[in-house]
């Protein structure tokens, strides 16, 4: 198996999927000339040709609007926002057209279309454009969210969201698309809704999805180190959300800690919690925990940032608190 980019994978499967169906379609700012922002869409606009790779302007809301219009009609496109803190000014779109369009329709219209791009702090790029929407985009009924975590996962998620006859919410990380991984010549698919036991433990649960995942590995790694067995679960999709998944774990560990980067208010790692303590509050020897950004907007400054986001230290204090180890 070869090992690629997270960005080469996303590539492949974009250009798998419109190999097989010229109803596919990709735009956004920079995708065609420029071969992307985060060079995702490098070489598709000489495969594809300018009608199926189109550089839109700085307009998210309307070519969003575009986007489902078309999707309306019968063509299937794949949008790339810049990253995500851009596409706030595209949501009304999103979540007034896209995702209730099939309901308001009686079933008449669907909006088979993908919106992706960034989500997450880059760096030091401070409050406006380092916001995590994971939970905002899933809160909302009629639209599927997808997280991957290395580029295995991001293909084959890409290549089932691009087919999917629902919109599908694809956020990716600037921090990820250099990362390399083991990814198939063969084709695959990975099924939205299902996530990950990417390793098995016996002790505490540990659950994250996106680019966290690398905090979460990071810490479940010491912690094996010191006799302890986490189990580490990556979501995948965070809507829906694979509850039987974590629940069938937590019955075996019988302890839980949620990692996320977002801000604690609402989040996914929220709802999660209110899941297992009300389907499987028997099982529990401890109190679940969370491990959150800030609640406050990103800074900018590195040594801040390094205070809000979740680590692997915070994660690992957090596992020892409910397994009552004081060490």
């Amino acid at each position: 198996m070869r090992e690629i980019q997270f960005r080469e994978a996303l590539r492949e499967a974009m250009n798998e999927e419109m190999r097989k169906d010229e109803n596919i379609y990709l735009m956004g700012e920079e995708v065609a000339e420029y071969n992307g922002a985060y060079k995702v869409s490098q070489g598709m606009l000489d495969e594809f040709g300018a009608k199926r790779v189109i550089d839109t302007p700085i307009s998210e809301l309307g070519f969003a609007g575009i986007a489902i219009g078309s999707a309306m009609n019968g063509l299937r496109p794949i949008v790339e926002f810049m990253t995500f803190n851009f596409s706030l000014v595209a949501i009304d779109q999103i979540i007034n057209g896209a995702a209730k369009m099939m309901s308001m329709s009686g079933g008449q219209f669907s909006v088979p279309a993908v919106f992706r791009g960034p989500t997450g702090n880059a760096g030091m790029l401070s409050s406006q454009h380092s916001q995590c929407f994971e939970n905002w985009y899933a809160n909302c009924p009629g639209l599927k969210v997808v997280v991957p975590s290395n580029p295995y996962d991001a293909k084959g998620l890409l290549k089932s969201a691009i087919i999917d006859p629902d919109p599908v919410i694809f956020m990716e990380s600037e921090l990820m698309y250099g990362d390399k991984g083991e990814v198939p010549e063969e084709e695959y698919y990975i099924e939205i809704g299902k996530a990950d036991v990417t390793k098995q433990g016996t002790d505490v649960t540990l659950v994250g999805f996106g680019k966290i995942m690398k905090v979460v590995n990071a810490a479940a790694a010491e912690l094996e180190k010191e006799g302890i067995s986490a189990e580490v679960i990556d979501l995948r999709t965070v809507r829906p959300i694979d509850y039987p998944a974590i629940i069938e774990s937590v019955k075996k560990t019988n302890r839980l800690v949620l990692v996320e980067e977002s801000w604690p208010l609402g989040s996914i790692a929220t709802e999660i919690a209110f899941k297992v303590q009300k389907d499987a509050f028997d099982y529990l020897d401890a109190p679940i925990l969370r491990i959150m950004g800030g609640d406050v907007p990103l800074p900018y400054a590195p040594t801040l940032i390094q205070e809000y986001l979740p680590n692997a230290e915070r994660v690992i204090k957090a596992v020892k608190e409910v397994m009552y180890v004081n060490k």
